[in-house]
């Protein structure tokens, strides 16, 4: 019985299925969780989404800002981008009930014996436990509710940049949105910066947020986290876990495997 996990798919279902034969995977005992970004830029994105769905609960996942992204092309709030390549998947017959499932899976997922937190792209340095769950929950509740939409159509921006007290539900989750699902670098001040996409060593007057002084989980919890390929599987963090090593740029698609920290990748297939 083992527990896996996986790093950014974006569609590469071909290298997803090698990885899972390599490992021996199996869904009467063992979990596959991803970090996120199940779809977008890779080439079989409905198969990803169709696989997940299939394992029930032996294949989980957070949300990722691609899977979010997903949400709102199909509802027509954002055009389709060719280099997305979701065209089988937006005309698929299965597309609500693989929509439906989708919006049903957390931000953010805790494993209190582990002293472990998975999340797309990681948790401000300044968040408790207590608030990290908490807000997590309350965008799952609002993504699971009648009204999703309306939520979708406002997530888009670059602010709110900053969590400020005082602020309306609206603000504060679309914070906690980009907080988890787009952040890389934060300013000195702590604010979330949005445009720098590179590796640490070229990112002036930048901070990782795995580096920010202080962060609170850090220093209790391991933090598993994907969305930046540029770090390619290395966070210099002890209790770091990155995962994304960029399959759908050519790159691998990595397990991890908690139980003993053990990784397992499979290149990239260029399909």
């Amino acid at each position: 019985m083992a527990e896996y996990f996986v790093g950014d798919i974006q569609g590469c279902y071909e290298e997803l299925s090698r990885l899972l034969e390599q490992v021996r995977f199996d869904p009467s005992q063992d979990t596959l969780w991803s970090c996120g970004d199940l779809v977008a830029r890779g080439p079989d994105s409905l198969g990803v989404l169709r696989l997940f769905r299939q394992l029930g609960s032996a294949g989980r996942t957070v949300l990722g800002n691609h899977d979010l992204h997903l949400l709102a092309v199909a509802a027509g709030l954002k055009r389709v981008k060719p280099k997305d390549r979701q065209q089988a998947l937006l005309a698929a017959p299965d597309l609500p009930e693989l929509l439906h499932w989708l919006r049903q899976q957390p931000l953010l997922v805790n494993f209190p014996a582990q002293q472990l937190l998975l999340s797309h792209a990681g948790l401000p340095p300044h968040w408790s436990l207590e608030t990290a769950l908490r807000r997590a929950q309350a965008v799952c509740e609002t993504l699971q509710g009648e009204h999703y939409l309306d939520f979708i159509g406002q997530m888009y921006g670059e602010k709110p940049d900053e969590d400020r007290p005082g602020v309306g539900p609206l603000e504060q989750q679309v914070y906690t949105v980009n907080a988890l699902t787009r952040m890389r670098f934060l300013h000195p001040d702590g604010r979330l910066d949005f445009a720098c996409k590179t590796g640490p060593e070229t990112a002036l007057g930048l901070v990782p947020w795995y580096r920010y002084p202080g962060h609170r989980l850090l220093s209790s919890h391991r933090i598993v986290f994907g969305h930046w390929a540029a770090l390619d599987g290395r966070c210099d963090h002890p209790n770091g876990r990155a995962l994304d090593t960029g399959c759908c740029w050519g790159g691998n698609l990595t397990f991890w495997r908690a139980e003993d920290e053990r990784r397992f990748t499979q290149p990239s297939l260029g399909l």
